[in-house]
């Protein structure tokens, strides 16, 4: 039988919980074919036999076990678990290093002298082993809802913001329409101190990075309506004033930019004390001292009045996914639960968590090359990686066996 006659005979023998699964493996190796044109040899690990796996036995304790253990789990930071992993991944990957494809690293090195059956034994080998235990989750928060993550931490700005963040005390500024980037770096301002507010940087003392970010989100995925307060000032007359203002508020106050903040239904009372702020230079900005030096008390009015009055807009943000919705995308690759049923694609569970991190930064920066990773992993944030990386490390890892079967 040929080696592409054996890849479209696939089937797979699925070990869990004790029960034997018999699974046909056509479409998976179909896929898998569809974008590796003539990789028939990359399967030959998969029809390694017993001496030729007990050779990569040997191999691998001379030029493996060093920092993937012998028994293929590792105990080094970022080095990847090899027990289990699919065997022509495995292989693929090796030859990808003896290539230089893989850039230059210790790997290089290791593999350069290695003959083409040497490599195909200790993948085979590797593949041969029990997975990896799970990683204990610990802090794990797949199933984390950035947004309700977010409604959470801001329960204790409720109080003077409003629960959706429209304000209804008279300086308090509406939170509801400003873009998350100008409201995280807001809110840094105010914790590192260059905003003066005692209050504020006490109450943002309590947050991480990320609280801060889901805070943002939540804020800017609220309907924004313009502030429950009073707004004392000449409209009309904020309106011609207003002109000066247009080019970074934008002409309605609703900004372009998202490190600019939208002006329109913000609390007039707040808007006026920033702009005592920064002619007084207790807030600073180069652009805004310069503007706000010009101003006189019935213009620090009028302005306010006008912005207050205008309709505010929700910036343009999408909702997030979540990382359970993040790992259904990845499971249509890796496998439920990332235990891959294609011989050339790897399995994620059980993965060692900080190598899973590495992996998905290295795809995002592009010193890993995959144009299907590039894109899905081009959108993920820190928090995404964090918790992605967690969930498959968390995951059982199956052995699998890919055994050939009689064609048709």
């Amino acid at each position: 039988m040929s080696m592409k006659r054996n890849a479209e005979s696939l089937a797979v023998l699925l070990l869990a919980t004790g029960v034997a699964v018999v699974a046909n493996c056509l479409g998976a190796v179909a896929q898998s074919q569809s974008s590796s044109a003539g990789s028939a040899d990359e399967l030959r690990p998969v029809y390694a036999t017993s001496d030729e796996i007990a050779e990569g036995k040997q191999l691998a304790e001379t030029t493996c076990a060093a920092c993937h253990g012998s028994n293929g789990i590792s105990t080094l930071e970022r080095v990847p678990n090899l027990a289990s992993q699919r065997p022509a991944y495995l292989y693929i990957e090796l030859k990808a290093y003896q290539s230089g494809a893989r850039g230059d690293s210790a790997m290089n090195n290791t593999v350069k002298f290695l003959s083409d059956d040497a490599l195909v034994k200790v993948a085979a080998y590797f593949a041969s082993l029990d997975p990896a235990r799970p990683n204990a989750p610990g802090a794990h928060k797949a199933n984390l809802d950035p947004v309700q993550a977010g409604r959470a931490a801001a329960a204790t700005c409720s109080g003077c913001h409003g629960e959706s963040g429209v304000s209804k005390t008279p300086g308090m500024p509406n939170l509801a329409g400003l873009d998350p980037k100008y409201l995280v770096s807001a809110m840094k301002a105010y914790q590192s101190g260059r905003r003066k507010n005692e209050l504020m940087k006490s109450m943002i003392a309590a947050h991480s990075e990320a609280d801060m970010n889901n805070i943002a989100l939540f804020y800017a995925l609220q309907q924004a309506s313009p502030s429950q307060t009073p707004a004392i000032g000449d409209k009309a007359a904020g309106h011609a004033a207003a002109a000066a203002c247009s080019g970074c508020h934008g002409e309605d106050g609703v900004s372009t930019n998202p490190t600019t903040p939208s002006l329109a239904g913000q609390d007039a009372e707040y808007l006026a004390a920033a702009v005592r702020g920064y002619k007084d230079g207790s807030r600073s900005d180069e652009t805004m001292n310069g503007l706000a030096a010009t101003l006189d008390g019935s213009a620090i009015k009028n302005l306010p009045a006008y912005y207050a009055s205008l309709q505010p807009k929700k910036p343009d943000v999408s909702k997030p996914l979540t990382t359970e919705e993040w790992t259904q995308r990845c499971d249509r690759c890796h496998g439920l639960n990332g235990n891959s049923i294609d011989p050339r694609r790897p399995a994620l569970a059980a993965q060692r968590v900080d190598y899973l991190e590495k992996v998905l930064h290295d795809y995002r920066t592009g010193a890993r090359k995959s144009p299907e990773m590039a894109a899905m992993s081009d959108v993920l944030t820190e928090q995404d990686v964090a918790n992605l990386s967690a969930h498959y490390a968390s995951q059982t890892g199956r052995a699998v066996l890919f055994v050939p079967v009689p064609a048709k």
